[in-house]
């Protein structure tokens, strides 16, 4: 895959170093200490980790780089902020830090563009989640979040779906044998029916039977918005004679399907 690339923001990566769980726990006590050189060593020590993350997100069109940077500082702030007492593995605690990282570069970046105050409103509706989700030991509404923060549940509910990353309609949902399902596959369009596609062809058939003047009349009336009276200004002839002309061309359209 593209995230194998030896080469990846200058990162020679058939040369990272591998650290055992006994040598990453020496690193962040000498980290914590203020050992600048441990830190840097932690932090090439698990670059690996990095490039395992971003492969999560690889169907987003990201650009790779980009997205290895914004892992690296989640990585740094893991390393910053990894209590050795807790009693969990560094990379139980990194992993979820550089995907928050990503995740809030990804929303920041998002093609629709959200407004400082509706983002901040989700920031900290997040935030509430997580909090009410421990205290109530399941997932909250909006309108409990919206409680909590002292907000409308409308306009948290409308912040929250204003930071979720658009869906290409070609992400595949599913994939089996080599052939994929897009999400373009399961969504119906009610206006593009069978029967509105066969009107559609009728029409164009009984519109090649009219006259060529019959033809672009009723095409400037119905296909590009014009009245009556432009397309007699445009044609030269009087709008009488454009409203003679088109009822005739239309009841012959009528006749014709």
């Amino acid at each position: 895959m593209y995230y194998n690339k030896v080469e990846l923001c200058g990162v020679n990566t058939s040369k990272l170093k591998t650290l055992t769980t006994e040598e990453k726990n020496e690193l962040l006590k000498k980290s914590k200490n203020g050992d600048l050189h441990a830190r840097e060593e932690l932090i090439s020590g698990n670059i690996r980790l990095v490039l395992s993350v971003i492969q999560r997100f690889g169907s987003r069109g990201e650009d790779a780089d980009d997205l290895f940077q914004v892992g690296c500082i989640g990585l740094i702030k893991a390393i910053d902020n990894f209590d050795l007492d807790v009693g969990v593995r560094f990379s139980t605690y990194a992993v979820p830090m550089i995907i928050g990282e990503i995740r809030r570069y990804l929303r920041d970046n998002s093609m629709i563009r959200v407004s400082r105050s509706q983002r901040d409103l989700a920031y900290r509706a997040l935030r509430a989640k997580e909090e009410l989700s421990l205290r109530l030991s399941r997932d909250p509404t909006d309108a409990e979040i919206a409680a909590e923060l002292g907000a409308g549940a409308s306009d948290v509910t409308e912040a929250l779906t204003s930071i979720t990353t658009p869906l290409s309609l070609y992400e595949p949902v599913f994939s089996e044998g080599g052939d994929a399902l897009y999400l373009m596959d399961q969504i119906s369009d009610d206006k593009e029916n069978d029967e509105a596609w066969i009107d559609n062809i009728a029409i164009g058939e009984a519109m090649k039977r009219l006259s060529e003047r019959e033809r672009s009349i009723i095409s400037m009336r119905f296909f590009r918005g014009k009245t009556q009276m432009e397309i007699a200004d445009e044609i030269g002839i009087s709008q009488a004679q454009v409203s003679r002309i088109e009822k005739g061309a239309l009841d012959r359209i009528r006749k014709q399907i």
